[in-house]
């Protein structure tokens, strides 16, 4: 086992940390205060080709491996898990489901400028009745002779206002369960196609999330993403490649807790000592530690896998589910630490616990995770899938 980053891995994470704790994390307080969307960061991180990362060459990509883009994730993340999310919805679940499953026309039509930071590509699956029953969408989508005619709504959809187009998935064949659902491009300002008003949220506060509404939206033939009903599957290999990113962001807020939590332990004094000389506060440093450490190696394992082309739906499951709750866990305990001043603004801490615990629902809520890694291990009855065997690997190696 290899545990060391490559030179270009830790090229793209020393890249994105200055640039995080530089630019990023002195505004990060006022954007969550603000709610305002990060425009001049999203510029910024264009400027960087951090857009480009994921993405291939041939569509104005760098080509670069998901060991890199996970690094970048959590770096943001550290600073401001806002702008981290903002970039990972974008790259691993819009812009990425153009890059596994769209057509040639629809890449470099809509891909390259994704590519480019150009253009944002939203992702929207959640609906009012059924945020994890991706296999039965209500929004719909009727074969007509210019297209397809889709009508229904969405929910929670990230970059929803903000995006230039949208891949929405809808039920082709009524009543046909995982083969009944497919996935469409609609670009913003189609006609019918409206972005409701921002929600209020408890964190995440200068990340866009918006309801979408689809009232006889016309869209031409060309607007198919993929193969008609085969939108379940497309979708579900999407979410395995995105839980890698919320991983790796939950990581992030988890590190940023961690590090405050220490700092202050460190500069506060009780009885005559510093907090960390505490065996109480102490034992809390170590179990953040442990736990976040433990969940940085999971989703750099679940990394590797995908970049050898092997199997990773079970260890991106466990790398999200993980990550998720160990992050919670650090904010908590941050908070707790910093004592009455954890629990107000000026204390920072409690924006990790808020951003952190939209990581436990997003992209697969811990109940849905559980079912996932139950099922691929063959906890339901089924054969278990063949174990891929070798163990973590930083990367390819130079």
């Amino acid at each position: 086992m290899d545990f060391e980053l490559t030179p270009d891995q830790r090229a793209v994470r020393d890249l994105v940390r200055a640039f995080a704790r530089e630019e990023v994390a002195p505004h990060a307080t006022e954007a969550d205060r603000t709610g305002q969307f990060p425009q001049g960061l999203l510029a910024r991180l264009a400027e960087l080709d951090l857009f480009a990362l994921p993405f291939p060459p041939e569509y104005g990509g760098l080509g670069g491996d998901t060991i890199s883009y996970a690094l970048a994730i959590e770096e943001l993340a550290w600073a401001d898990a806002s702008l981290a999310l903002t970039y990972a919805a974008h790259c691993s679940l819009g812009a990425g489901y153009l890059h596994l499953f769209g057509s040639p026309e629809q890449k470099a039509r809509w891909l390259t400028p994704a590519a480019r930071g150009e253009a944002l590509i939203a992702f929207a699956l959640t609906e009012p009745g059924g945020g994890s029953d991706a296999a039965h969408p209500q929004t719909r989508a009727e074969r007509r002779d210019e297209g397809w005619l889709l009508n229904g709504s969405k929910v929670f959809i990230t970059n929803g206002a903000h995006a230039a187009a949208t891949v929405i998935m809808a039920a082709t064949r009524p009543g046909g369960g995982k083969g009944g659902v497919s996935a469409f491009l609609v670009p913003a300002g189609t006609p019918g196609f409206t972005v409701g008003p921002q929600y209020e949220k408890l964190g995440l506060r200068s990340s866009d999330t918006a309801p979408l509404a689809l009232e006889d939206v016309l869209v031409g033939p060309e607007a198919l993403v993929g193969e008609e009903g085969r939108g379940y599957e497309q979708a579900l290999a999407v979410l395995d490649g995105g839980r890698i990113g919320i991983a790796a962001l939950a990581v992030g807020i988890g590190q940023a807790a961690l590090d405050r939590a220490l700092a202050y332990a460190r500069e506060r004094t009780a009885f005559g000592q510093p907090l960390s000389r505490f065996q109480a506060i102490r034992f809390k440093l170590a179990d953040m530690t442990t736990e976040l450490e433990l969940a940085r190696l999971a989703y750099l394992k679940a990394a590797w896998l995908k970049d050898q082309g092997r199997p990773f739906r079970k260890e991106a499951a466990m790398a999200k589910l993980f990550a998720s709750e160990a992050a919670t866990r650090a904010a908590n305990a941050a908070i707790q630490i910093h004592g009455g001043l954890g629990y107000t603004r000026d204390g920072v801490v409690e924006r990790y616990w808020r951003d952190a615990r939209l990581m436990e629902i997003g992209e697969g809520t811990s109940e849905i995770l559980r079912l996932v890694i139950a099922r691929e291990v063959g906890a339901a009855g089924a054969t278990p899938p063949p174990d891929p065997g070798a163990g973590l690997r930083a990367g390819p190696g130079p």
